[in-house]
């Protein structure tokens, strides 16, 4: 498989006719100019992002991708690794965080094993697309051979193609994944390593000291790791890589993205460091309370819906999200306007 054939061309979503019609549409509704803030903003997306001026969001998949990483072997997470497959397993029996909102809010919640360390028996909610039994420890040698993770990242383009509806939601569960994400974060970013990572899932100081260690070998261990894809190798892990595809398949396609919290924004990083265009389709939910993520938002310039302390991944962010996302489609859809109504217009 060739680059282009795995990265393939996202044209922008420039069109000035649909902008503004949608914005005389946003604008006509009975209510004063700009009065519904930024759910205006996002209306005025999701239109351009599929394409009408009355979008309408079908059949939401809410994707949990899932793979253990080797670097978790230096204690950089507050957690064993065990918990990755302890977690999928929640996933499919309904009990974690974001099984609930899933059930609450209608979302199709699959769960992708991209690498995970365990081998599950296949059910329902269950895709397996396992490339290998985890990452290897980056701090011997790249946490994916190139070619595992150009298979990753094929894969997740093809998972893709097999889900139905306009919207994908990203999430992802993997001990030791913060720690791929900070290093992608200043690798393809060009910050400070000590800038992009936070505590995870918990630690206290000396632990995190800890991590900051391990993850500066690992970035000295890698030092031409420096393109999108060369860096994803070796410093990522395979739900990232797998996200990656996905996201690229989704923007291909003019699905809306609506990305969670730290390590699905390394995928859609990387995704959008190959493509740019990628992010004119995507809704950041939140802002995570993951010190990397906050940088991540500000050096992609994106502003997301919630700011409420999250850290736990899961999608869980892209969930709460999602309620705006159906608000704005419908008062775009249904609310009436001045002209159809007989309210009276402003003097």
């Amino acid at each position: 498989m060739t680059t282009q054939d795995l990265i393939p061309e996202i044209p922008s979503l420039h069109d000035d006719a649909l902008a503004a019609a949608l914005r005389h549409r946003i604008d006509r509704k009975t209510k004063p100019v700009g009065s519904l803030g930024r759910l205006e903003t996002l209306m005025l997306r999701l239109g351009l992002i599929l394409g009408s001026d009355t979008p309408k969001l079908i059949d939401p998949q809410l994707l949990v991708f899932a793979a253990d990483h080797g670097i978790a072997a230096h204690g950089v997470s507050a957690y064993p690794s065990d918990v990755t497959w302890q977690m999928v397993e929640n996933f499919l029996s309904g009990g974690a965080a974001v099984s609930v909102l899933a059930r609450q809010h209608g979302l199709t919640l699959s769960v992708v094993d991209a690498g995970v360390n365990h081998s599950f028996e296949p059910r329902p909610g269950l895709l397996i697309a396992k490339i290998a039994m985890g990452s290897r420890d980056m701090l011997e040698g790249p946490a994916m051979s190139v070619e595992e993770c150009a298979t990753a990242v094929a894969a997740g383009k093809t998972l893709l193609q097999k889900r139905p509806g306009n919207v994908l939601l990203l999430g992802e569960m993997g001990i030791g994944n913060t720690s791929s994400a900070s290093l992608l974060l200043a690798r393809l970013g060009g910050f400070q390593l000590a800038e992009c990572v936070g505590r995870g899932t918990g630690l206290d100081d000396a632990q995190l000291q800890r991590k900051l260690s391990v993850l500066m070998r690992a970035l000295e261990r890698h030092p031409r790791a420096n393109e999108p894809l060369s860096a994803l190798a070796a410093l990522g892990g395979l739900e990232v890589a797998m996200m990656v595809g996905a996201v690229l398949q989704a923007a291909l396609e003019r699905r809306v993205i609506v990305v969670d919290g730290f390590i699905t924004g390394a995928a859609v990083m990387v995704a959008a460091k190959l493509q740019p265009a990628v992010l004119e389709r995507c809704v950041f939910a939140h802002r995570s309370n993951e010190q990397g993520h906050r940088l991540m938002l500000e050096m992609l310039q994106v502003e997301p819906l919630l700011d409420l302390g999250l850290r736990l991944g899961e999608g869980s962010g892209a969930a709460l999200a999602w309620p705006l996302l159906e608000s704005a489609s419908r008062i775009l859809a249904e609310m009436a306007s001045f002209d159809s109504s007989g309210v009276s217009d402003k003097v």
